[in-house]
């Protein structure tokens, strides 16, 4: 992707994105995917049902993953082998506290290059890497959202008015 068109996604995304479909869910990843540096986290905040998984799936499939992508409730995380990085979908909502992240030994797995995503990411508290991405998903009806992706350390900001 040329930097002028980065930057316009980018921008997009920061302004606040909309998708009406799991299907333009997962393309938004798909163009995401593209942009994420590696070694880089993101996380994915939203309530059930917002779309992180079908953001995963997609974002899986960018990449080259050819696995079936589900979210790791039960299992907490899935580890994924793409041609160019390692791909780490995280479901940290059984998590009872951060310190509970230590015992996955999630970061001693990492193999660089790699991207780590993060569900129920407000489970892992100061656990998540510096220079996290946190990608915002609001429900706006049954089938429509609106994501907003973030850098700020503090994600806890309310959505830009596109």
């Amino acid at each position: 992707m040329k930097n002028s068109a980065a930057a316009n996604t980018l921008a997009a995304f920061h302004a606040g994105i909309l998708s009406r479909s799991p299907a333009a869910t997962a393309a938004l990843a798909a163009a995401l995917a593209r942009l994420l540096p590696p070694d880089t986290a993101l996380a994915l905040h939203g309530d059930l049902g917002a779309g992180k998984t079908a953001f995963a799936q997609g974002f899986a499939a960018a990449l080259g993953v050819t696995a079936i992508v589900t979210s790791p409730t039960y299992a907490i995380f899935s580890i994924y082998e793409a041609p160019a990085r390692q791909l780490v979908h995280m479901d940290a909502y059984r998590l009872n506290s951060p310190a509970d992240a230590d015992s996955l030994l999630l970061w001693d797995i990492l193999r660089s290059p790699w991207t780590l995503l993060v569900e129920w990411p407000e489970k892992l508290g100061d656990r998540l890497p510096d220079g996290t991405w946190h990608l915002h998903f609001e429900i706006l009806d049954d089938t429509s959202r609106r994501l907003y992706l973030r850098r700020e350390a503090d994600c806890h900001c309310p959505p830009a008015t596109p």
